[in-house]
């Protein structure tokens, strides 16, 4: 990961009997066997790595995880993924990829390698589908119906392994990618050390290579290595295992108790956090309730439409800025569901406007236009960046769908106490028991420090947004504009605008100096367009309380370590933007599976960075809440 940003791989190409083999440039090596790369990757990462029979004796809701040093085309991933389909038993249980890679593939020189493999061509489609954008930084493709999920990390494997946080030991390794002799910083002592550091006793490694460099930094691991008969004319290849000692052998025999089983979880809260959070466990087969004390989107996240606008960084943090991380995986979540639209956004260039601008020559081709301000759709004095890849959501009509998951339930009733013991979670409502959960995740917003004796402070902002008929001079249903406010069509007939901030505020009445703000705004930037609006007197609107920590970035995680709830608040007004993958870090923190960020970003997030240190003896969770009043922005 440099300043420089991503370069994708430079490729020569040699056919062979009617199939094209890539050869990259930046190292002089083949991406695969000349010879047939498929039975190669079957011979040496799966049969190396015992994989079948592994794949296959997982128990219901266990959580296998592979990791690779070099995706390359991909085709180790997706045979792996072919096996899955073969040997995976009818149960709960989970398939999860890493891969690195420092010079990924353009999508077209991607899809043409994977034309050689025909029988894979299912599922190289539904990768290519999700191939990401080449930005440095982690990318989580899911495919729930597949119950399979790859972690692709894009950057140089010296950085990138260091910032992998170990939520998950890798169960097996594929060691790939081009010869030692070729890309000799791949196989170097800093990036075995952390391959070591993410296994367990019980990991295998498995490697087409037997160089002296490999064998040596296993075995100074205390590794068990062998060398079976490679595939085709190579002689030998590589298997390596990480075995348990007597005494530790002993302590596994001590705990034969499956710990793996269907979780039921509490989301106490029904915004935006809580319901992806909620979507995102029960995606995984287990069973949530929601509670709500109103109704859901009842705070800020039930505006009518809500905006995916991410302000990009520069490139070369990319890796670790939440807005650029979150803004990626969104746009791969919600178009699952019929209350995405994709469209277009116009952000105008109004402060340090060469800074914003300049983005558009770091970051990948097509993805950011500049538009002077003749190329705007609406009369500005502004120049603007397009953002060509972004969308906006009904968050009604996300709430019924996801609602709609047979393992969701929900019930309104306030929770006023959590009880944690060494099994379970108790729910209470003043002295009657409401359910007893293994898990709770806590989404009200500022009203989430009602629940816990110590939490860190939220800032309340009120915002309002506005909407009125423009019939006549409606924009196109494709585009949307950033201007320190925002607006698009609502629908083909009303055009939604905003919105409001005003920090230190709990009202939420709808106010007409609060629409007179709105059109100040969209006027400030599109005079000639303001001024074809109806009067701000006729507007509708709607006004809520958003919650903001002091650094601006959410709080993900549980305050007390190792303990078994949750928070997640603090959105701020980039609720949709960072629910879909701060959910998934959330899961992975929950069930011990692999987390989708890198170490430092997980660090800014968790609720703990407030609170250093807990003071002896006072109890975790309050006794005796005082629950706000129904105008606050709880849940």
């Amino acid at each position: 990961m440099t300043s420089a940003g991503i370069q994708t791989a430079e490729l020569d190409w040699e056919s062979i009997d009617g199939i094209d083999i890539p050869i990259s440039r930046q190292f002089g090596d083949v991406y695969f066997s000349k010879a047939n790369g498929l039975l190669e990757t079957r011979h040496v990462f799966l049969n190396g790595n015992d994989l079948s029979t592994r794949l296959n004796q997982l128990q219901p809701f266990q959580y296998f995880c592979v990791g690779e040093t070099g995706f390359g085309t991909g085709l180790n991933i997706l045979t792996l993924w072919q096996l899955w389909q073969q040997v995976r038993p009818d149960n709960q249980s989970h398939l999860h990829a890493i891969s690195v890679e420092k010079f990924p593939l353009n999508k077209t020189d991607l899809i043409r390698a994977l034309n050689a493999w025909p029988e894979l061509k299912p599922l190289a489609d539904q990768l290519i589908a999700q191939y990401p954008i080449p930005i440095a930084g982690c990318h989580r493709l899911n495919f729930p119906e597949e119950r399979f999920s790859l972690d692709l990390w894009l950057g140089d494997a010296h950085d990138v392994f260091p910032v992998i946080e170990k939520t998950k030991a890798v169960d097996a390794w594929f060691l790939d990618g081009f010869a030692p002799s070729c890309n000799p910083e791949l196989w170097e002592e800093h990036v075995l050390n952390h391959i070591v550091r993410l296994s367990k006793i019980g990991t295998t490694f498995a490697s087409f290579s037997v160089a002296g460099v490999l064998k040596r930094g296993l075995k100074q691991h205390g590794m068990t290595i062998s060398r079976p008969k490679g595939f085709g004319h190579k002689r030998e290849m590589l298997k390596a295992i990480w075995q348990a000692s007597e005494q530790e052998n002993e302590l596994d025999h001590q705990h034969t108790v499956s710990p793996f089983k269907q979780q039921h979880i509490a989301i106490i809260g029904a915004g935006i956090a809580g319901l992806t959070v909620a979507w995102t466990l029960a995606q995984r087969g287990h069973q949530i309730t929601i509670y709500e004390q109103d109704k859901p989107l009842s705070g800020a996240s039930g505006n009518p439409l809500a905006l995916l606008n991410p302000k990009l960084c520069p490139i070369g943090q990319a890796h670790e800025h939440l807005m650029t991380l979150t803004w990626q995986y969104a746009l791969n979540f919600y178009p699952q569901f019929q209350a995405f639209r994709p469209l277009h956004i116009n952000q105008l260039a109004q402060k340090n406007p060469e800074d914003l601008l300049g983005l558009a020559e770091q970051y990948p081709t097509g993805l950011l236009q500049t538009q002077t301000p003749e190329q705007s759709e609406i009369s500005s004095t502004f120049s603007s960046l397009k953002l060509t890849q972004a969308g906006a959501v009904s968050p009604h009509q996300l709430r019924d769908q996801i609602l709609k998951h047979p393992n969701i339930e929900l019930k309104i009733s306030k929770v006023t106490q959590l009880i944690e013991t060494d099994s379970m979670v108790q729910l209470m409502q003043d002295q009657a028991n409401l359910m007893q959960v293994d898990q709770v995740v806590v989404c009200c917003a500022k009203a989430s420090q009602d629940l816990f004796e110590q939490y860190p402070l939220l800032k309340p902002i009120r915002g309002q947004v506005s909407w009125l008929n423009n019939r006549e001079h409606a924009l196109a249903f494709d585009q949307a504009y950033s201007y320190g406010g925002y607006c698009m069509q609502l629908d083909h007939e009303h055009l939604i605008l905003g919105a409001s901030f005003y920090p230190n505020r709990e009202d939420d009445q709808v106010l007409a100096e609060d629409h007179v703000h709105n059109f100040d705004l969209i006027h400030s930037v599109f005079p000639k367009y303001a001024a074809q609006l109806p009067n701000p007197a006729v507007w509708q609107g709607r006004a809520s309380v958003r919650a903001q920590s002091a650094d601006y970035f959410p709080l993900l995680g549980n305050i007390q370590e190792n303990a078994k709830i949750f928070t997640f608040a603090g959105l701020g007004s980039k609720g949709f933007l960072f629910a879909p993958l701060c959910s998934e870090v959330l899961a992975a923190l929950m069930l011990d599976e692999a987390c989708p960020i890198p170490t430092t970003l997980l660090q800014k997030l968790s609720p703990r960075r407030f609170i250093k240190k807990l003071k002896a003896k006072k109890p975790y969770f309050k006794t005796a809440p005082t629950l706000p009043s129904e105008s606050s922005d709880s849940c």
